[in-house]
Protein backbone atom coordinates (compact mmCIF):
# COMPACT_ATOMS: atom_id res chain seq x y z
CA UNK A 1 0.00 0.00 0.00
CA UNK A 2 1.20 3.39 -1.32
CA UNK A 3 0.03 6.45 0.58
CA UNK A 4 -0.07 9.78 -1.47
CA UNK A 5 -0.70 12.39 1.12
CA UNK A 6 -2.48 15.33 -0.53
CA UNK A 7 -6.05 17.06 -1.56
CA UNK A 8 -7.99 15.46 -3.05
CA UNK A 9 -9.18 17.79 -6.40
CA UNK A 10 -5.49 19.22 -6.35
CA UNK A 11 -3.41 18.94 -8.93
CA UNK A 12 -1.30 16.19 -7.19
CA UNK A 13 -4.34 14.02 -6.36
CA UNK A 14 -5.50 14.65 -10.32
CA UNK A 15 -2.06 13.19 -11.66
CA UNK A 16 -1.54 10.76 -8.92
CA UNK A 17 -4.94 9.11 -10.24
CA UNK A 18 -3.73 9.76 -14.11
CA UNK A 19 -3.99 6.19 -15.70
CA UNK A 20 -4.70 3.95 -12.34
CA UNK A 21 -7.70 2.09 -11.72
CA UNK A 22 -9.99 3.28 -9.07
CA UNK A 23 -12.10 2.07 -6.86
CA UNK A 24 -14.54 4.65 -7.65
CA UNK A 25 -14.57 3.35 -11.09
CA UNK A 26 -15.03 -0.31 -10.42
CA UNK A 27 -18.28 -0.84 -11.15
CA UNK A 28 -17.75 0.30 -14.51
CA UNK A 29 -14.31 -1.83 -14.86
CA UNK A 30 -16.67 -4.73 -14.51
CA UNK A 31 -19.67 -4.24 -16.39
CA UNK A 32 -20.17 -7.05 -18.98
CA UNK A 33 -22.75 -7.29 -21.55
CA UNK A 34 -25.13 -9.36 -20.47
CA UNK A 35 -26.90 -10.42 -23.11
CA UNK A 36 -26.53 -10.46 -27.18
CA UNK A 37 -23.68 -12.19 -29.87
CA UNK A 38 -20.89 -10.75 -27.46
CA UNK A 39 -22.83 -11.90 -24.13
CA UNK A 40 -19.54 -11.98 -21.84
CA UNK A 41 -17.73 -8.74 -23.55
CA UNK A 42 -17.21 -5.76 -21.58
CA UNK A 43 -19.71 -2.64 -22.24
CA UNK A 44 -18.31 0.20 -24.21
CA UNK A 45 -18.34 2.19 -20.74
CA UNK A 46 -15.78 -0.20 -19.45
CA UNK A 47 -14.25 0.21 -22.81
CA UNK A 48 -14.09 3.46 -22.89
CA UNK A 49 -12.77 4.20 -19.14
CA UNK A 50 -10.09 1.41 -20.34
CA UNK A 51 -8.97 3.12 -23.54
CA UNK A 52 -8.92 6.81 -21.74
CA UNK A 53 -6.39 4.75 -18.81
CA UNK A 54 -4.62 3.78 -21.38
CA UNK A 55 -4.40 7.47 -22.96
CA UNK A 56 -3.58 8.87 -19.28
CA UNK A 57 -0.71 5.95 -18.77
CA UNK A 58 0.84 6.95 -22.16
CA UNK A 59 0.87 10.72 -21.27
CA UNK A 60 1.06 11.13 -17.41
CA UNK A 61 -1.78 12.94 -17.05
CA UNK A 62 -5.55 12.93 -16.85
CA UNK A 63 -7.41 12.98 -20.62
CA UNK A 64 -10.00 15.84 -18.73
CA UNK A 65 -7.45 17.56 -17.26
CA UNK A 66 -9.29 17.72 -14.09
CA UNK A 67 -12.40 18.11 -15.06
CA UNK A 68 -15.31 18.98 -12.56
CA UNK A 69 -18.85 18.64 -12.46
CA UNK A 70 -21.27 20.52 -9.89
CA UNK A 71 -21.61 17.57 -8.05
CA UNK A 72 -18.04 16.97 -7.67
CA UNK A 73 -17.31 20.39 -6.72
CA UNK A 74 -20.03 20.31 -4.15
CA UNK A 75 -18.74 16.88 -2.82
CA UNK A 76 -15.30 18.31 -2.20
CA UNK A 77 -16.24 21.30 -1.09
CA UNK A 78 -18.72 19.76 1.87
CA UNK A 79 -16.05 16.80 2.98
CA UNK A 80 -14.31 18.78 5.88
CA UNK A 81 -17.59 19.30 6.98
CA UNK A 82 -18.90 15.68 6.22
CA UNK A 83 -15.75 14.48 7.92
CA UNK A 84 -16.14 17.04 11.10
CA UNK A 85 -19.85 15.59 11.25
CA UNK A 86 -19.06 11.83 11.59
CA UNK A 87 -16.54 12.60 13.64
CA UNK A 88 -18.56 14.46 16.23
CA UNK A 89 -21.52 11.59 16.00
CA UNK A 90 -19.18 8.43 16.42
CA UNK A 91 -15.91 9.95 18.47
CA UNK A 92 -13.54 8.69 15.97
CA UNK A 93 -10.74 10.64 15.17
CA UNK A 94 -10.12 10.40 11.12
CA UNK A 95 -7.03 10.65 9.44
CA UNK A 96 -7.17 12.21 5.76
CA UNK A 97 -5.73 10.05 3.51
CA UNK A 98 -5.37 11.60 -0.11
CA UNK A 99 -4.77 8.77 -2.79
CA UNK A 100 -3.58 5.34 -1.62
CA UNK A 101 -2.03 2.87 -4.03
CA UNK A 102 -2.05 -0.72 -4.65
CA UNK A 103 1.62 -1.90 -4.38
CA UNK A 104 1.99 -1.91 -7.92
CA UNK A 105 0.64 1.16 -9.07
CA UNK A 106 -2.11 -0.31 -11.29
CA UNK A 107 -4.87 0.22 -8.45
CA UNK A 108 -6.05 3.22 -6.43
CA UNK A 109 -8.67 4.86 -4.09
CA UNK A 110 -8.85 8.13 -3.07
CA UNK A 111 -9.87 7.28 0.66
CA UNK A 112 -11.84 10.12 2.28
CA UNK A 113 -10.21 9.00 5.38
CA UNK A 114 -7.74 5.97 7.54
CA UNK A 115 -9.59 5.24 11.45
CA UNK A 116 -7.37 3.73 13.63
CA UNK A 117 -5.28 0.90 12.55
CA UNK A 118 -8.18 -1.30 10.72
CA UNK A 119 -11.06 1.01 9.58
CA UNK A 120 -11.47 3.63 6.88
CA UNK A 121 -14.49 6.08 5.93
CA UNK A 122 -16.18 7.04 2.73
CA UNK A 123 -17.78 10.37 2.73
CA UNK A 124 -20.48 11.11 0.33
CA UNK A 125 -22.73 14.53 -0.31
CA UNK A 126 -25.35 12.65 -2.70
CA UNK A 127 -27.77 15.67 -3.73
CA UNK A 128 -29.83 13.20 -6.00
CA UNK A 129 -33.53 12.29 -4.32
CA UNK A 130 -33.10 8.64 -6.16
CA UNK A 131 -29.48 8.11 -4.29
CA UNK A 132 -30.33 10.30 -0.49
CA UNK A 133 -34.03 8.07 -0.39
CA UNK A 134 -32.44 4.76 -0.87
CA UNK A 135 -29.60 5.42 1.90
CA UNK A 136 -33.23 7.36 4.31
CA UNK A 137 -35.47 5.15 3.47
CA UNK A 138 -34.32 1.70 2.17
CA UNK A 139 -31.08 1.79 4.47
CA UNK A 140 -29.35 0.56 1.62
CA UNK A 141 -25.68 1.39 0.68
CA UNK A 142 -25.14 -1.15 -2.23
CA UNK A 143 -24.80 2.29 -4.89
CA UNK A 144 -20.93 2.69 -2.85
CA UNK A 145 -20.54 -1.08 -1.73
CA UNK A 146 -17.99 -1.78 -4.87
CA UNK A 147 -16.05 0.93 -3.74
CA UNK A 148 -15.95 0.65 -0.37
CA UNK A 149 -14.85 -2.87 -0.81
CA UNK A 150 -12.44 -1.96 -3.32
CA UNK A 151 -10.76 0.44 -0.58
CA UNK A 152 -11.04 -2.15 1.97
CA UNK A 153 -8.85 -4.22 -0.33
CA UNK A 154 -6.44 -1.58 -1.46
CA UNK A 155 -5.82 -0.16 1.88
CA UNK A 156 -5.43 -3.99 3.75
CA UNK A 157 -8.10 -2.83 6.26
CA UNK A 158 -10.78 -5.03 7.13
CA UNK A 159 -13.94 -1.99 7.86
CA UNK A 160 -15.28 0.50 6.55
CA UNK A 161 -17.77 3.25 7.55
CA UNK A 162 -19.85 4.49 4.81
CA UNK A 163 -21.40 8.50 5.88
CA UNK A 164 -23.60 10.04 3.62
CA UNK A 165 -24.00 13.96 4.45
CA UNK A 166 -26.85 15.84 3.76
CA UNK A 167 -26.79 19.77 5.33
CA UNK A 168 -30.94 19.88 4.01
CA UNK A 169 -31.46 17.27 6.68
CA UNK A 170 -30.16 19.21 9.18
CA UNK A 171 -33.61 20.88 10.61
CA UNK A 172 -34.89 16.99 11.43
CA UNK A 173 -31.16 15.34 12.62
CA UNK A 174 -30.58 13.43 9.85
CA UNK A 175 -27.64 15.19 8.60
CA UNK A 176 -25.88 12.29 8.70
CA UNK A 177 -26.29 8.68 7.30
CA UNK A 178 -23.46 6.41 8.56
CA UNK A 179 -23.20 2.34 9.18
CA UNK A 180 -20.02 0.36 9.56
CA UNK A 181 -19.37 -2.58 7.03
CA UNK A 182 -17.10 -5.57 7.00
CA UNK A 183 -14.79 -6.76 4.71
CA UNK A 184 -16.20 -9.43 2.28
CA UNK A 185 -13.42 -11.54 0.78
CA UNK A 186 -15.37 -13.91 -1.24
CA UNK A 187 -16.60 -10.75 -2.95
CA UNK A 188 -12.92 -9.03 -2.79
CA UNK A 189 -11.48 -12.12 -4.63
CA UNK A 190 -14.40 -12.38 -7.19
CA UNK A 191 -13.85 -7.98 -7.88
CA UNK A 192 -9.88 -8.96 -7.91
CA UNK A 193 -10.20 -11.67 -11.11
CA UNK A 194 -13.10 -9.31 -12.48
CA UNK A 195 -10.46 -6.09 -12.53
CA UNK A 196 -7.20 -8.41 -13.69
CA UNK A 197 -9.13 -8.87 -16.75
CA UNK A 198 -9.76 -5.27 -16.81
CA UNK A 199 -6.21 -4.43 -16.56
CA UNK A 200 -5.52 -6.88 -19.59
CA UNK A 201 -7.91 -4.75 -21.45
CA UNK A 202 -6.06 -1.13 -20.58
CA UNK A 203 -2.68 -3.12 -21.40
CA UNK A 204 -3.99 -4.44 -24.55
CA UNK A 205 -5.02 -0.77 -25.52
CA UNK A 206 -1.67 0.84 -24.49
CA UNK A 207 0.08 -1.82 -26.19
CA UNK A 208 -1.72 -0.70 -29.43
CA UNK A 209 -1.43 2.71 -29.10
CA UNK A 210 2.41 2.40 -28.31
CA UNK A 211 2.81 0.14 -31.95
CA UNK A 212 5.00 2.26 -34.38
CA UNK A 213 3.09 3.83 -37.15
CA UNK A 214 3.90 1.90 -40.18
CA UNK A 215 5.63 3.86 -42.78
Amino acid sequence: MIVINCAQGSEEWLRARAGVITASMFNVARQRLKSGPNKGDFTEAAKNYAFRLAIERISGDPLDEGFETYAMRRGHELEPAARAELEVQTGLIIQRAGFVLSDDGAFGASADGLIGADDGCELKCFIDPSKLRAFHIDNDAGDVMEQAQGCMWITERSHWHIALYCPALAPVGKQLWWKRFERDEAFIEQMQADLDSFRALVDSFQAELQKPIAA
